[in-house]
């Protein structure tokens, strides 16, 4: 009996973070786009927006970018 094949990743790595005008986005390497991190800089229209500050936005779509990384590090304990 043949073994069979190993399926592909539905989202390959790796991912990475881009910067839009009004959120980040993380894309894997086929151009997928997989979460989007909105922000907003006014801190009135952020709490009515619920929206968070661009710094935690773009902390939150950093690590969100290394989880191919940290599962292939921990042999997909996560």
């Amino acid at each position: 009996m043949a073994p069979l094949p190993s399926p592909n990743r539905r989202f390959p790595p790796p991912w990475v973070v881009e910067e839009l005008e009004k959120c980040f986005v993380v894309h894997d390497s086929n151009g997928q786009a997989l979460g989007y991190f909105y922000f907003d800089e006014e801190p009135h229209r952020r709490a009515v927006n619920k929206r968070l500050a661009k710094d935690e936005a773009r902390r939150m779509a950093v690590n969100f970018a290394k989880l191919p990384e940290l599962r292939r590090l921990g042999q997909g304990s996560i």
